[in-house]
């Protein structure tokens, strides 16, 4: 044993080299040990169900995993979160170097410049979208359209999208308009609930059409990202730039082909200036191409402009739609209000007429009760006292309660 360690840790290796040696080997080992089980899998390396669609509308069903999605369409790991079905994330277009990654409601793809990578799902969204795009593409095959590959994709995501919203607030109107005019007929608990069900779900769907017309509104907004979008263009400029690029000749006579992206340092060789005089030039013409590439892409930006506007009018209309049915209801709440506060005042009314009816009837209460006594009056001496205080005390009582009315109707409480 002592002589395979000596073996295995030489003496100008340090300990602490030794050490993380081992404790890798050990997790490799460990991890050996438990891959040959089949059914551990490895976590974050569990492969999914995806669609292919390529140009020609042809569709191919593939199990892919994350690692080989982000080699193949150069993704972050934070874009493919995106498109995952367990979790829940607002809609988002993003633009990436060589990829469009498109997260609208159900509808979760990757559009590149040849192909679009559908998360398969057997939702209805996901379902129409293959297959209306399959259609299209072979459709198409044979004529001549403007839009690239990449803004067709991106087109059908938002035609379907801006549809099944439209679709839903059509449904939502349908259903909360009875609702509201009953319940402005007829105040009970059980509308009351019913309206608060539907307004939960006015609220839900307006936060999700929010969404949709702010990331669009962003999208117009910055070029750039618009710039980044147009997959075809900078493929076919990535494939004719290296053709573009000469090779430099040196002083003894050579060619050599030097990177624009490899650095240049003036203390390496005696020709340091000559150098950084040709690193200069490479990186101002790598500038002006940048430049007319830029403007020579400019109709492109304009029309994927023109491709984004329509559908954020499509989509403005519908959130037009919900903000009307949300004044339609502030309107029947508001309603609502003025009839329970017009009921509150009627209770109010028939409260202060009570309570002047019981006022008087105490007082007349007051007088019985102090003719009522045990104590010696000449005033029982005579038979008709009774019936005369009886009288007067119903006449003053009442007299009473009417000027109670004339008063209330001098300071306008309630009308008579």
């Amino acid at each position: 044993m002592e002589e395979s360690q000596g073996d295995f840790l030489p003496s100008d290796v340090p300990e602490s080299t030794s050490s993380n040696n081992c404790e890798r080997n050990t997790s490799s080992a460990h991890s050996n040990r438990w891959s040959g089980f089949p059914g551990v899998k490895k976590r974050g390396h569990s492969s999914r169900s995806w669609i292919k669609i390529d140009q020609d509308g042809n569709v191919k069903i593939l199990e892919l995993d994350k690692a080989k999605i982000m080699r193949q369409c150069s993704l972050p790991s934070r874009d493919l979160r995106l498109l995952d079905p367990l979790f829940i994330y607002p809609s988002t277009i993003l633009g990436r170097e060589k990829a469009i990654v498109v997260s609208l409601e159900q509808i979760r793809c990757i559009i590149t410049a040849e192909e679009v990578i559908l998360m398969n799902s057997l939702d209805i969204n996901v379902v129409q979208y293959k297959s209306e795009l399959c259609k299209r593409l072979q459709a198409k095959k044979d004529q001549s359209d403007d839009l690239p590959f990449e803004f067709r994709a991106l087109e059908l995501a938002l035609e379907l999208t801006c549809m099944s919203l439209d679709v839903k607030v059509k449904e939502l109107e349908m259903e909360i308009y009875p609702v509201l005019d009953e319940l402005a007929s007829s105040i009970n608990t059980l509308n009351l609930e019913r309206v608060r069900r539907l307004k939960g779900h006015l609220l839900t769907l307006t936060q999700r059409v929010q969404k949709v017309r702010d990331e669009l509104e962003h999208l117009m907004d910055d070029d750039g990202d618009m710039a980044e979008m147009y997959l075809t263009e900078k493929k076919l400029r990535s494939e004719d730039t290296p053709h573009e690029i000469n090779p430099l000749t040196n002083f003894s006579g050579g060619t050599r082909q030097v990177s624009k992206s490899a650095p240049v340092s003036p203390i390496a060789s005696t020709s340091g200036a000559p150098r950084l005089q040709r690193a200069f030039s490479s990186i101002v013409t790598a500038s002006k191409q940048g430049s007319l590439s830029s403007s020579h892409g400019g109709d492109n930006i304009e029309q994927l402009e023109m491709l984004l506007e329509a559908y954020f009018v499509v989509i403005d209309h519908t959130l037009s739609k919900l903000l009307s049915l949300k004044e339609y209801i502030d309107d029947t709440e508001d309603l609502i209000n003025i009839k329970l506060g017009n009921v509150q005042n009627h209770l109010i009314q028939f409260e202060l007429l009570l309570t002047a009816a019981t006022f008087v009837a105490t007082l007349f209460a007051a007088v019985a009760g102090v003719f009522g006594m045990n104590f010696a009056a000449s005033i029982f001496d005579y038979p008709s006292a009774f019936s005369w205080v009886l009288i007067i005390t119903g006449a003053g009582c009442g007299l009473l309660y009417f000027s109670f009315l004339l008063y209330f109707k001098y300071k306008k409480i309630f009308p008579l």
